[in-house]
This record gives structure tokens, sequence and C-alpha cells, in this order.
């Protein structure tokens, strides 16, 4: 019998440790924030395949995303296995296009200091419905964003690059534009 009282204690202490730390990862994880894992080139130089950073999800609840903003998005091609990280270049209602590598919102010429090249190809003007924004990766030689798959609606942005915590020697607040 004694050791039955035994086994209970121990299984009721170890719930009221666990049970709480559990829930707060789970409200966190939901609401607050993810640690996510860059995958593939789009944001070399400014972020690397492989690196670790923390997605929160707070942020957009107060105010859309901002030109310059690091994002996680949904993929569109359907590929949900990896989220896709990459920057906001143009906002709702905005005219946008590409010659000459150079990128223009409201016919002047995007000022984009977190680049270390031009912006390849070519696109006809175009107007950013509402509630969409127009993505660029920072290696746009090797980028899968807009310019392929087209304007990413509000609703597939999962939240904003915030920290990168891996590796340790490049540990610190995201750049945002």
């Amino acid at each position: 019998m004694e050791n039955t009282e035994r086994k209970k204690s121990w299984l009721a202490e170890f719930l009221e440790a666990v049970l709480p730390a559990l829930a707060i990862v789970v409200v966190v994880n939901l609401f607050l924030g993810q640690t996510r894992r860059v995958d593939g080139l789009s944001m070399e130089p400014n972020l690397e395949d492989n690196q670790r950073i923390i997605m929160e999800k707070v942020t957009y609840r107060f105010h859309p995303p901002r030109r310059g903003d690091i994002v996680v998005l949904r993929r569109p091609e359907g590929r949900y296995d990896h989220p896709l990280i990459t920057r906001v270049a143009g906002l709702p209602g905005e005219p946008l296009e590409l010659h000459h590598g150079v990128v223009s919102v409201n016919g002047e010429a995007l000022e984009e200091p977190y680049l270390d090249q031009v912006t390849t190809g070519y696109l006809k003007p175009l107007r950013i419905p509402e509630d969409h924004v127009f993505v660029l990766g920072d290696n746009r030689a090797a980028s899968n964003d807009s310019r392929s798959f087209g304007v990413v609606a509000h609703a597939d942005i999962l939240g904003r690059a915030w920290f990168r915590y891996w590796p340790l020697d490049a540990i610190g607040l995201l750049p945002h534009g």
C-alpha cells in the first residue's frame, strides 16, 4: 500500500510540474512564436540555408506587414513541409515593376540596403491587390519569390522572422528594411 501511495505522489508531482510547462509551450507555439529553419538560398547573404530563426506571430495582429519585413509564409506551390522565408517589397495598392535590375514602387526605385546584387528578371507593372504583398528574396539570382508565384495573401503569412539563434556566431535580431 505504501508503495502505491508513493507512486501516486510521484505521479501527482510529475503532473503538477509537467502539465503547466506543456500548456505554456503549446500557448507560446500556437499564439506567440515558433522556431523555423531556413530552407534554401533565397535570403542569402542575410539568412543562410539551415540557419535557425524565431518567428513571432504577434506583430501582424496589430498591423499589416511592412516593406522590408522578413516574413515566413506558406509555400504557394503547395509544399507545406518547410515554409518560405522572404522579404516584403510591395504593399497593398502599390504599383510595382521590375526592369533593368531595379524594383520600382510608385515609380521610384526601391531602396534595398540589404542587397549585394542586382535584381534579375523583368516584371511589367502590376498593382498589388488589397490584403496582399509582393515578396522578393535577398538572393535575387536564386530566389523563389513573387516573380515566380505572384502576390501573397496576408492570410498566407505565418509570422515575422525576428531573431536568429543558430549558428551561435550569427545570433541576434534580424535586420529589416
